[in-house]
């Protein structure tokens, strides 16, 4: 019998370059940027203040003294903090990992200053752009990987969000438009790895998701902070249903080092993928669907102002 998947598994990464986005301290992205810097690679931390980075930094380095690390500062509700960030990252040179992990959960409506509604913004536009300001980069390096954060919530969207993103739909439905959001992750992870397959790259797209995990990310989402009143009491509860975020961080760490083919979906093999060792995992069918595969991307082109190679 085939033990579970752990982060055991992962060999020696040095010599290689991954970039983490929102590696918030104590979140996923903080504990997939730990391991990956645990195996030696070097880890650009992509955040959106310098001082948060600075706060992952430091814990990282009390587990990990000889951690090589670089920061970056990008905030993925902007394109334009993204096209700046796409422009500094180009000093890292060949990149063989990106994770797209950053992302917002059921805020309050808010739209940016492109105009586009926060969650999509955040979580798909803002990692859409910068995977394509990157994948130079990531070809550069021979065998560039990408890997991009979903959710289980993907199976509560009833569509494709293909509609004109700077285009109000009428009420806004925090908990939908996460569920959209998260469908969208996978639709570009699946005609982004069609497309490099297509065109001959050497870059291959997956993703995961981490179950129901103990990050901040719903106390933030609901109340713009991790902690101090209502942001405490919704942290607490989510942590007292979760896995660890450590344990969160596996599928994701599966998704960017063990020997997978591209187009795989990893997450947690416990009862309703909600907590348990990685493994990989379905998704509903409108997240195969390749008409809405292709629709988005091309949506999203438009949208950020980049056509890909």
């Amino acid at each position: 019998m085939t033990e579970p998947w752990s982060p055991a598994e992962i060999g020696d990464l040095t010599g290689r370059t991954a970039l983490v986005t929102g590696p918030s301290l104590g979140g996923l992205g903080h504990h997939t940027a730990l391991e990956l810097a645990r195996h030696g690679a070097r880890v650009v931390l992509a955040g959106r203040t310098r001082a948060k980075l600075d706060e992952t930094a430091q814990a990282v380095r009390a587990e990990v003294p000889a951690a090589a690390l670089e920061k970056l500062v990008v905030d993925l509700a902007s394109l334009d903090s993204v096209r700046r960030a796409g422009q500094d990252a180009a000093a890292y040179g060949p990149l063989h990992l990106l994770v797209n992990n950053a992302g917002v959960m059921a805020p309050a409506y808010q739209r940016t200053v492109d105009g586009l509604e926060l969650q999509m913004a955040t979580n798909h536009f803002g990692p859409f752009l910068l995977t394509g300001l990157l994948l130079p980069q990531l070809t550069e390096s021979g065998e560039g990987r990408v890997v991009t954060v979903s959710s289980q919530m993907h199976r509560r969207a009833r569509t494709a969000p293909l509609d004109d993103p700077r285009t109000p739909r009428g009420s806004y439905k925090r908990w939908p438009e996460y569920a959209e959001s998260k469908l969208a992750n996978l639709l570009f992870t699946f005609e982004l790895d069609r497309r490099a397959r297509s065109r001959g790259l050497p870059v291959k797209a997956l993703a995961a998701h981490p179950g129901i995990s103990g990050t901040h990310l719903v106390a933030n989402g609901r109340t713009g902070r991790s902690a101090g009143g209502l942001a405490s009491i919704l942290d607490a509860a989510t942590k007292a249903v979760s896995q660890s975020a450590e344990r969160g961080a596996w599928p994701v760490l599966m998704a960017a080092t063990a020997d997978l083919p591209g187009g795989s979906y990893c997450g947690p093999g416990g009862f309703g993928q909600l907590s348990g060792p990685p493994r990989l995992v379905g998704c509903t069918p409108l997240a195969r669907d390749e008409m809405a595969q292709r629709r988005l991307w091309e949506i999203s082109e438009q949208t950020v102002g980049l056509t890909y190679p």
